[in-house]
Parts: structure tokens; C-alpha cells; sequence
């Protein structure tokens, strides 16, 4: 495996995954510098496309997202679940990177009527037409684990909630459950290994499996 390009490694997964994957195997473009042994380029997110086209990775991982409340707006959320993912994914096509890893959410749908979801599922139907070899997107449920920055009281309290609300959903319907964020960062981990080409959807199901495999 070459070199791995991450962007969103100041996130919840997203730092997670740094510290999952070897330091001499990736490389970081972020807004501001992380603690990582990894190399990294600390700009502004409209500079990234440059920074990813001289990096030459193999491979580009995106764990970017926000939500609109954070962002102050609609238009400013999808500047970076849609705008920012899709800039990070074209400038990885374009430096000849065969896989692309993005995390969604689920429920994702370009046909959804609420907002959020329609522009992530806009965000994967474009990334599906950018040419990767294969491309693997991860919808969890609501993540839970420490986050770092403004706090998020509503999704607190949802997560407060979640051994409750997790018991009542039945297996059938459990990608709608809660999902540890290191868990989806191992999944991603896991992932980085897979050499089969196509588009790949994993939910909680599927994610949990295959973060059992990595320490």
C-alpha cells in the first residue's frame, strides 16, 4: 500500500484513524496541526487540492463533516460535506489515486427530503462518478465518543439516551443505532487492506465486523 491521504483528521473519526494507521503510510491536510508522527499539511481547506496533488497518495480517506447548526448555515455545511469532500476526492482522482474512503451518514439519499441527508447522499453519488477503482462509504449511526470543541447539547442528550433507544430498535433496523467512533475508525482501518474494486456501503453491521478485526 502506498501513501494514504487523509482529510478531517480534527474530527471525532478522524483522529482516530490517525492514530490507527502507521505514520509512515499517511499523510494529513488539515486547518490546523495535529499531534501525529504523520506528515501533514496545515492550510486553509481551499488550498488541500494542491497540497493532495503533490502528495501522489494511493489512496484518499475523508472523515470531513459537520452539521448545520456548527457550520451557522445550510450553505456553509455543504461547503463541507459536499464542496470540501468532493474537492478533496477530485484532487485525489487527479493525482492518480485508485480508492476512496468517505464517510456518510445513514439514511444518506440523494432523494431525502431533509436537508443533511440529501447532501451527503449527493456527496456519494458524486464521488461514485469521479472513476475510483473502488470506493467504500460508511453511513454509522449516531457516533458517540469525546469530541473535542463547541459542544453539541442536543446530540448529548441523544447520546445520553442511547442505551435505551438502542435497546428498543430491533436488529432489523440496526444501522439506525448508536455506533462508537473508534469503531467506524477501525472499520476504515480494516478497510485500507481491501483490494476489491466496486462500490462498497457498509453500515453499523457491517463496520463492527470489521473493526473486530483490528486491535
Amino acid at each position: 500500500m502506498g501513501l494514504i491521504l487523509l482529510a478531517g483528521a480534527t474530527g471525532l473519526i478522524g483522529g482516530h484513524v490517525a492514530e490507527l494507521i502507521s505514520a509512515d503510510q499517511l499523510h494529513i491536510v488539515t486547518r490546523r496541526a495535529i499531534e501525529t508522527n504523520a506528515s501533514q499539511s496545515v492550510d486553509a481547506p481551499e488550498t488541500w487540492a494542491t497540497y493532495i496533488v503533490d502528495a501522489k497518495p494511493e489512496m484518499a480517506v475523508s472523515t470531513l463533516g459537520t452539521t448545520i447548526k456548527q457550520a451557522g448555515s445550510k450553505s456553509a455545511f455543504r461547503a463541507v460535506d459536499y464542496d470540501l469532500v468532493l474537492s478533496v476526492a477530485t484532487a485525489a482522482k487527479a493525482a492518480g489515486a485508485r480508492r476512496f474512503i468517505m464517510v456518510s451518514s445513514v439514511g444518506a439519499s440523494a432523494q431525502a427530503s431533509n436537508f443533511y441527508l440529501k447532501t451527503k447522499g449527493e456527496a456519494e453519488d458524486a464521488a461514485r462518478t469521479l472513476g475510483f477503482d473502488r470506493i467504500d462509504i460508511l453511513r454509522p449511526g449516531l457516533l458517540k465518543g469525546v469530541r473535542q470543541g463547541p459542544a453539541r447539547p442536543v446530540e448529548a442528550a441523544l447520546i445520553a439516551l442511547t442505551p435505551i433507544t438502542d435497546f428498543l430498535t430491533p436488529a432489523v433496523l440496526g444501522q439506525y443505532r448508536s455506533i462508537e467512533a473508534r469503531s467506524v475508525a477501525k472499520a476504515i482501518a480494516a478497510l485500507v487492506g481491501k483490494a476489491e474494486s466496486g462500490v462498497h456501503v457498509h453500515h453499523n453491521a457491517e463496520m463492527l465486523a470489521l473493526a473486530r478485526g483490528i486491535g
